[in-house]
């Protein structure tokens, strides 16, 4: 009996020791590869769905664009292609969605009570942030990309004979030809959209007034690209000899002669750059959609520096004038939309550790390097003699890397989120039970304790 109860105990710490690993965040890859097995139908569904939806928007969007009415074409094109980022919103939100359930945040939410979420929720709560990240980090110029892709693919012998007798037949166009009569019209109708529903879903009113509020935002922004490019083109002689333009550009030339190795510094910042962006912030963007996904975030620059010393200047900034605020307001919007939901990102994150996310960029960008060279081995492999035959091969070589790394990476940040939250959970257990909200992993702000 004495030699049976000593083999026992040492099977008695395993599972101690198995559930110590799975939270570790070395373990960032394994769980990200569990995910992907518990639920790799209905991702592959959902991508599919999207993918097919947002190709039959983009194709219908380049038929559109030619014809009679031509401006009248051009708006509903730039509508279509609205609803194509709106595609992409739904199809992100859905892939993070369907495989909640299988996160262990999750099971740890539903074991205190909290009730399942509808995806309607999650696509209301995600849309306006989503949008920001979309346009301010340059997404949407993949789609800008494609849908030229598409229109010169309908037509290539019109667009090679424009290029050689100097027509415009609008090939690849319907995105800059709108005059900027129209998307003034246009851009105006998108804003009271943006601004009526964007009230509404800031007093929480309205099932879809997030939807609603996004798509009025996106609308506002396309429509003004035209009106906007014309407005910088018939000014940009004017701003470059305004005086504080001319005076930058002389201090940075005089300070490349001036300082020792100013001008070296300024291009390996201008080489380094890019890749820091690759590497750090657009990993950090997707992040940010799959924390409003789960949840677990704040949306507001209050929140991102709650704790800090930044709390006070913002307590003294409330105090001052209307205008002065109104003014800071618009002069930070731009930063604010690009850098604020990164930064909560970053700090929910941090909770698990700085080795989780060293660890989550790293697979992301390898994953995304890797999707690179699958990419040209399946290039590689169905090349042929025939001619034209890649027309036939090239697309569904395309769908496949896409799926591949689109899949892993919803379930590397699902991950990235499971174990940053699971870990400040099972750190604030062991520092006194501390109660959390649902997914934020914050201390509840009415408990005695704060």
């Amino acid at each position: 009996m004495s030699g049976t109860s000593a083999l026992a105990a040492p099977r008695q710490d395993a599972a101690p020791r198995r559930a110590s690993w799975r939270l570790s965040p070395y373990a960032l890859p394994l769980n990200a590869l569990r995910i992907l097995a518990k639920c790799a139908l209905p991702l592959i569904l959902w991508f599919s769905a999207g993918r097919l939806v947002r190709w039959a928007l983009l194709l219908l969007a380049a038929t559109v664009s030619h014809g009679s009415w031509y401006q009248a074409r051009l708006v509903l094109t730039m509508l279509l292609f609205t609803l194509v980022v709106m595609t992409s919103l739904a199809t992100t939100v859905g892939m993070l969605y369907v495989i909640r359930e299988a996160l262990l945040e999750t099971q740890a939410r539903r074991a205190g009570g909290e009730a399942k979420e509808s995806l309607l929720n999650a696509l209301n709560r995600t849309a306006l942030v989503f949008a920001g990240i979309y346009t301010t980090w340059g997404f949407v110029a993949d789609d800008a990309r494609e849908f030229s892709g598409i229109d010169m693919m309908r037509q290539p012998d019109r667009y090679i004979l424009d290029a050689g007798s100097g027509d415009d037949s609008g090939v690849a166009a319907g995105l800059l030809n709108l005059d900027p009569k129209v998307s003034l019209v246009t851009m105006a109708v998108a804003y009271v959209v943006k601004w009526y529903f964007g009230r509404r879903h800031e007093a929480g009113e309205g099932r879809f007034s997030g939807m609603l509020a996004t798509f009025g935002e996106l609308a506002f922004a396309f429509y003004g690209i035209n009106a906007l490019a014309t407005a910088v083109g018939a000014r940009s002689d004017w701003i470059g000899h305004r005086s504080a333009i001319a005076a930058w550009h002389d201090f940075a030339s005089s300070a490349e002669d001036g300082v020792p190795g100013w001008k070296q510094v300024s291009e390996w910042l201008g080489d380094v750059w890019p890749h820091v962006i690759d590497a750090l912030a657009i990993p950090l963007a997707w992040l940010t959609v799959g924390i409003l996904v789960y949840g677990a975030y704040a949306e507001d620059t209050r929140t991102t520096i709650r704790g800090t010393r930044l709390e006070e200047a913002a307590a003294h900034l409330e105090r001052t004038h209307n205008w002065t605020r109104l003014a800071l307001v618009k002069l930070s919007a731009g930063w604010t939309a690009r850098w604020i939901p990164l930064l909560n990102s970053l700090r929910l994150t941090a909770r698990g550790g700085v080795a989780l996310f060293g660890l989550f960029a790293l697979c992301y960008v390898g994953l995304h390097i890797g999707g690179d060279f699958l990419l040209r081995a399946g290039r590689y492999l169905t090349a042929s003699e025939e001619p034209y035959l890649w027309f036939a091969t090239g697309e569904p070589v395309v769908y496949v890397v896409d799926l591949v790394v689109t899949l892993v990476t919803m379930c590397l940040l699902a991950a990235t989120f499971d174990l940053a939250a699971t870990r400040a959970r099972a750190r604030a257990r062991a520092n006194g039970g501390a109660p959390v909200t649902g997914g934020t992993a914050e201390p509840d702000r009415s408990s005695p304790s704060r």
